[in-house]
């Protein structure tokens, strides 16, 4: 048995153009393309290749790319001056502030000074506590293209055990939410499970997102299970000195028991982009039906979130 090889390139690529053909309707009837604004402080590699590949697919779907480009020593005050000025600005729909932030500024306090309604990473305490409770929120974006991606293999999870093996607030805890709004029974592994193998052979699902090199191997998996590899890890090969991305799940050995299975690269990562381009354009669309407005004005409980229909929990 070969697991079924779930291209996230290809399905993200058809959400781009739904997500195009949903911003050119707009445009043709006379409205403002949606704005994304990404702050990136500092010159770290990572970031800066996330940051041009965010800009380039905004752009690519007919959306506002604004970037601000800070240096690393900018202070926390002038970050959250700036923040503040984004949640005012009406032509902005989504704020990504893009992390690690450098030592000296406290990435949740800039979090926090992000209008909930811009929050597009999903990060806002606003919108974790909406999704916890089952709420209209912003989803983070990889737990929210990890879904489609299981949903593009099976459409109803409805009774089906799934096992997310990491805990994050960014990855393990949203897609835990997520899960169980479909009516899976979930269970959230972890550094301190005991017999983790065993925990991850009992999972009809099967999400990886702890950061290590191919710890997922063909002992933790259920034959025929879905397998979402969030993992992207960089590791050199000893003898060639080449470095290559590999994820959680040890590929080879695991598309041999699996019944789906993502690859790394090619599978979650270029969800997360298209999701965060849905997130805005999801956010861009609640203010049209509101009149255009966007500015900061924004009641969590009664207003937004809540009356939105666009955005899943």
């Amino acid at each position: 048995m070969t697991a079924t090889l779930i291209d996230g390139k290809a399905i993200a690529a058809a959400l781009r153009a739904e997500l195009a053909a949903r911003v050119a309707g707009h445009v043709a009837q006379g409205y403002r393309k949606p704005g994304l604004a990404v702050v990136l402080v500092g010159n770290d590699p990572a970031s800066e290749v996330y940051v041009a590949s965010k800009a380039k697919q905004t752009k690519e779907i007919g959306m506002l790319s604004i970037e601000h480009r800070l240096p690393a020593e900018t202070t926390e005050a002038a970050l959250l001056a700036l923040v503040a000025r984004l949640n005012a600005d009406p032509g902005v729909d989504g704020i990504l502030v893009q992390l690690p932030l450098p030592g000296h500024i406290d990435a949740d306090k800039i979090i926090e000074a992000i209008a909930p309604a811009k929050d597009v990473d999903g990060f806002h305490p606003v919108n974790v506590g909406r999704l916890s409770t089952g709420g209209k929120a912003f989803v983070p974006c990889t737990p929210r293209g990890s879904l489609k991606l299981i949903k593009s293999v099976r459409q109803d999870l409805s009774g089906l055990h799934a096992v997310v093996v990491g805990r994050s607030n960014i990855v393990g805890k949203p897609m835990l939410q997520l899960l169980l709004a479909e009516n899976c029974t979930v269970t959230v592994a972890h550094s301190r499970t005991q017999d983790l193998p065993m925990v991850c052979r009992s999972a009809d699902i099967l999400v990886a997102a702890v950061g290590r090199p191919k710890l997922i191997d063909s002992r933790y998996v259920k034959p025929g299970a879905i397998v979402i590899d969030v993992g992207i890890n960089r590791v050199t090969d000893k003898a060639t000195g080449k470095s290559r991305l590999v994820g959680d799940a040890d590929f080879d050995g695991v598309k041999e028991i699996a019944g789906a299975l993502t690859p790394v690269p090619g599978g979650v990562g270029p969800m997360t982009i298209a999701c965060l381009l849905e997130n805005t354009l999801d956010g861009y669309e609640i203010r049209l039906k509101q009149g255009g407005g966007g500015g900061a004005r924004f009641d969590p409980v009664t207003e937004w979130i809540c009356t939105s229909g666009n955005i899943q929990p």
